[in-house]
C-alpha cells in the first residue's frame, strides 16, 4: 500500500480532497433520481381502455352518403365593352336635341302639303321666333331663303331646307380665336354669375394645354374663395400654371402678378378669370374695366383677346348681356354654355348676327372635353336635322 501511494502522482491531501468531492455529487445525483421515483408513484394511473369493438352486419347495405347539393354561384358575365365615344358633331347633335325637336315639330307644319313659298316663308318665321332666334336675324335668315327659292311657287321640301341650312349657316359664319402675335397671349374671361365661368376657363386650360401650349391660369375672381380654389383643382389637373392671392384681395393686383409671371415663365397663353357680374351694376363694370387696364400695364398689348362665357338657357337674356360687356370691354368671341340644356339653341344665331362677335366655344355636356371649338356647318346641320330624321319623327 505504501508502495501504491508512493507511486500515485499525486499528493495524499489532494487525493483525500477529490474523494471528498466525488462522493457528495454521488449523494446528490441519488437524491435527484430518489425524488423522481417518488412523485411518479403519486401520479394516478390511467385506467387502460379497450379498444371498442364495430359490429358490421355483412347482410346490410351500405348506407347512402348524401351529396351535397348546394350548387356553385353562377359565374360572372363578362362586362359589355365600353361603347365607342361619341364624335363632336354626335355630342353637339345631342346637345341640340331639344332645340331640333322643337324645331322639328314647327317644320313638319311649314313641309306640310305643297304649300306656295309665302306660306312657307310664314311659318318658318314663327318656328325661328320660338327658337329665340330673334327678330333681326329672322329677316335675314327669311331673306337668304326666298331668293334661293326664287322663281319656284311651290319649292321642294329638300329645296327650302338646303336654302335654311346655307342661311344659318351665313348668319353664324366662321372664325375662331384671333391668331397669336405675341408671346404670352393673355385672354380676360368674363360673364354674369352662374354662367359657368370658372368651370369653362378650367376646360379652356385643358383644350389649349392638349394642343401643346403652356398655359397660366390666374385667379382675378377673389370675391368668392370657392372659385380660386376651383381653378386651382382645375390647373392642377390639366398641368397649368397658377396666379392667386386669398379671398378678398384686389382682383387687378393678382392680374397684375400674373402679366409678370407669365412673362418670367414663357407662357404661350395665359386666361384671367374674373368675378360674375350683373350686367346692370355699374359699379362692378367699372371694376372690370380697371382689370383690363391693370393687365395692359403689367403687359403692354394685353388683353388681346376678351372672351364672354354666356349661358344659352337664357336666350334672348344673353343678347342684351353680350351688349353690354362688348360696350364695356370689347369682345372678341362668345363661349356659349349649357346647349344640352335647353330648346332655346337659336339665341346662338342672334349672339352671332346683332354683336358681329364669333362664337368661339361651345358647351356641349359636363365632360372635360365637352367644351368644344365652333363649327356653323356643324351646328346648323345639328339644329336642324337631316330630312330622313324628320321622317323618322313623323
Amino acid at each position: 500500500m505504501n508502495e501504491l501511494m508512493q507511486s500515485w502522482p499525486l499528493s495524499p491531501d489532494a487525493t483525500t480532497a477529490g474523494l471528498a468531492v466525488l462522493g457528495v455529487v454521488l449523494v446528490v445525483l441519488l437524491a435527484v433520481l430518489l425524488r423522481g421515483r417518488a412523485k411518479s408513484a403519486e401520479a394516478p394511473r390511467q385506467p387502460e381502455t379497450e379498444p371498442t369493438e364495430i359490429e358490421i352486419d355483412a347482410g346490410a347495405e351500405p348506407a347512402e352518403v348524401e351529396e351535397d347539393e348546394t350548387e356553385e354561384p353562377p359565374l360572372p358575365e363578362p362586362a359589355a365593352p365600353a361603347p365607342p365615344p361619341l364624335s363632336a358633331a354626335a355630342r353637339l347633335r345631342g346637345a341640340l336635341a331639344k332645340s331640333r325637336e322643337t324645331l322639328r315639330q314647327r317644320l313638319a307644319d311649314v313641309f306640310g302639303g305643297n304649300r306656295e313659298l309665302d306660306a312657307i316663308l310664314e311659318s318658318l318665321e314663327e318656328a325661328l321666333l320660338i327658337a329665340d332666334v330673334g327678330v333681326k336675324t329672322t329677316s335675314k335668315i327669311l331673306k337668304t331663303v326666298r331668293e334661293r327659292c326664287a322663281g319656284e311657287k311651290q319649292p321642294a321640301e329638300s329645296k327650302v331646307r338646303d336654302a335654311l341650312q346655307a342661311a344659318i349657316e351665313d348668319v353664324l359664319g366662321s372664325g375662331g380665336p384671333k391668331t397669336r402675335t405675341s408671346k404670352p397671349w393673355v385672354v380676360l374671361v368674363c360673364g354674369v354669375n352662374g354662367v359657368g365661368k370658372t368651370t369653362s376657363i378650367g376646360k379652356l386650360a385643358a383644350h389649349f394645354r392638349a394642343a401643346g401650349d403652356e398655359v397660366l391660369l390666374v385667379a382675378a375672381d377673389t370675391f368668392r374663395a370657392a372659385a380660386i380654389d376651383q381653378l386651382g383643382i382645375w390647373a392642377e389637373r390639366v398641368g397649368a400654371d397658377l396666379v392667386r392671392h386669398q379671398s378678398g384681395a384686389d382682383p387687378g393686383a393678382v392680374a397684375f402678378d400674373g402679366m409678370k409671371a407669365a412673362v418670367a415663365r414663357g407662357t404661350d397663353l395665359v386666361l384671367v378669370d374674373t368675378a360674375g357680374r350683373l350686367h346692370t351694376r355699374e359699379n362692378l363694370m367699372d371694376e372690370i374695366r380697371k382689370v383690363s387696364r391693370v393687365i395692359g400695364k403689367g403687359l403692354p398689348g394685353a388683353p388681346h383677346e376678351v372672351w364672354l362665357v354666356l349661358d344659352a338657357t337664357t336666350g334672348q337674356n344673353a343678347l342684351h348681356q353680350a351688349k353690354v360687356f362688348g360696350d364695356t370691354l370689347g369682345l372678341t368671341g362668345i363661349v356659349l354654355t349649357k346647349l344640352d340644356g335647353t330648346a332655346k339653341g337659336g339665341a346662338a344665331l342672334a349672339v352671332r348676327e346683332e354683336l358681329g362677335v364669333p362664337i368661339l366655344f361651345i358647351g356641349v355636356g359636363e365632360g372635360i372635353d365637352d367644351l368644344r371649338p365652333f363649327s356653323n356647318v356643324d351646328y346648323a346641320r345639328a339644329l336642324l336635322g337631316d330630312e330622313s330624321e324628320i321622317a323618322r319623327a313623323n
